[in-house]
C-alpha cells in the first residue's frame, strides 16, 4: 500500500466510524457509510494520521428484503474464526411496521425536532470476506439477524467466555419510544439468530437522567445507538452505547457506558457517567499497534460536517473508561 495521495480525518466524511486494527499487513483499516451512494467504503492507514481511500467494500444486493438505494448504517468489521464479519444497518423505508399501541389506540413517535415518526423495516444483516478490503458478501438474504417485526440498528459482534458468539443492538424508539439495547445469540457461522432476544436496559436507565425530576416534560424519547463491548482486566463486561444528553431545549449526543460488573451479558447492568460529550457518540474502540487503548467516535451528528475523532483512553474497573488523552493532533 503506497501513501501518495492521502488525506487526514479533518478532510473527509465519517458517520458511526470503525476502526479495524490488522495485525498482519500493520494497516488500520476505517469503515464508513458513504454520503454519496448507498453503500459501505474504508479508509487504510499505517499510522492513524495518513488515510487512502476511499474503497466501496460492499454494495447491497439486488433481491435481498433490503432497498439497494438507502444507505448502509454503522459498518463494523470483525475478524472471527479466521475470516472477517460486516456488521451493517439495512433499511427499506417504504415497508411499514406496525405503529406501536395500547391496545386501543395507535401511539406516535414525536422527535425533538417535532416531526413525527413510524416504525419501518431497519436492521443488522451480516456480510463475509476473506479480507477487510472485502467484498463482503451477505450470509442471508431473506432478512436481518434481529426479529423483523423489530425496528433496530447498529449490531455488533461479542463472543463470550464459552465462545457463544452474540448480536448486541439497539431497538429503535421509533417503536419503542423508550429504545432498549438487546443482545441474541448467532450460530457458529454468524449466518443467523438462534432462540429469541434477551433485554439488556433501556435508555431512559442513562445515569445522568438520574439528575432530571420525572414530569410531563420529561425528555421523551430516549434513543439508544451504537453498543459495543469490551471485557475489563478484572472481569466486569463494558459497554459503550450513546444517546441525547437534553438541557432545556437543547440536546446534545454523547457517549456513555454501562457495566456489568459479574461479566455477564445479561447483567445487571449499572449506568456510568458519559465519556464524551459535545454532540459526539457512537464510539467503538480499537488497540493501537504499539498497545494503546482507542477511542474512535464522531462527532458533528445532525450536521453537514460529521467527522471521526480519535482519543486514548483506560480501563478504569470502576469508572469504566478514563479519556487521557485527546488526540485531535492526528485530527488535521
Amino acid at each position: 500500500m503506497t501513501f501518495a495521495d492521502t488525506s487526514v480525518l479533518a478532510d473527509f466524511w465519517a458517520h458511526d466510524p470503525f476502526i479495524l486494527a490488522n495485525g498482519p499487513d500493520r494497516t488500520y483499516y476505517l469503515y464508513t457509510s458513504s454520503p454519496d451512494a448507498p453503500v459501505v467504503t474504508v479508509y487504510r492507514s499505517a499510522d492513524l494520521r495518513k488515510w487512502v481511500g476511499p474503497t466501496t467494500v460492499f454494495t447491497i444486493p439486488e433481491g435481498t428484503w433490503a432497498n439497494p438505494a438507502e444507505s448502509p448504517w454503522a459498518p463494523e468489521v470483525h475478524e472471527f474464526e479466521g475470516r472477517f464479519y460486516l456488521f451493517t444497518t439495512l433499511h427499506d423505508s417504504t415497508r411499514a411496521l406496525p405503529v406501536a399501541s395500547d391496545g386501543t389506540s395507535e401511539l406516535s413517535a414525536r422527535h425533538r425536532d417535532g416531526q413525527v415518526y413510524a416504525p419501518v423495516t431497519r436492521g443488522t444483516v451480516i456480510g463475509v470476506a476473506s479480507s477487510p478490503l472485502g467484498p463482503f458478501e451477505l450470509l442471508d438474504h431473506v432478512g436481518p439477524v434481529a426479529p423483523r417485526e423489530f425496528m433496530t440498528l447498529d449490531g455488533t459482534l461479542y463472543v463470550d467466555g464459552s465462545g457463544q458468539p452474540w448480536m448486541v443492538y439497539a431497538h429503535e424508539w421509533v417503536q419503542l419510544f423508550d429504545g432498549t439495547i438487546e443482545a441474541i445469540r448467532l450460530d457458529a457461522g454468524l449466518v443467523r439468530s438462534v432462540g429469541s432476544p434477551i433485554h439488556l436496559f433501556r435508555g431512559s436507565e442513562a445515569k445522568h437522567l438520574r439528575e432530571r425530576t420525572p414530569s410531563a416534560l420529561s425528555p421523551v424519547p430516549y434513543v439508544t445507538d451504537g453498543p459495543q463491548l469490551r471485557r475489563l482486566a478484572g472481569g466486569g463486561l463494558l459497554m459503550l452505547w450513546a444517546t441525547y444528553r437534553r438541557t432545556g431545549a437543547t440536546a446534545e449526543y454523547v457517549e456513555t457506558m454501562a457495566i456489568s460488573r459479574g461479566g455477564s451479558i445479561e447483567g445487571p447492568w449499572e449506568q456510568l457517567d458519559v465519556l464524551v460529550d459535545g454532540n459526539a457518540g457512537h464510539g467503538m474502540l480499537f488497540t493501537t499497534f504499539d498497545g494503546a487503548l482507542m477511542l474512535v467516535l464522531h462527532r458533528g451528528m445532525g450536521t453537514p460536517h460529521v467527522r471521526a475523532q480519535l482519543f486514548e483512553v483506560v480501563e478504569d474497573e470502576s469508572a469504566g473508561l478514563r479519556v487521557i488523552e485527546d488526540r485531535s493532533d492526528l485530527y488535521a
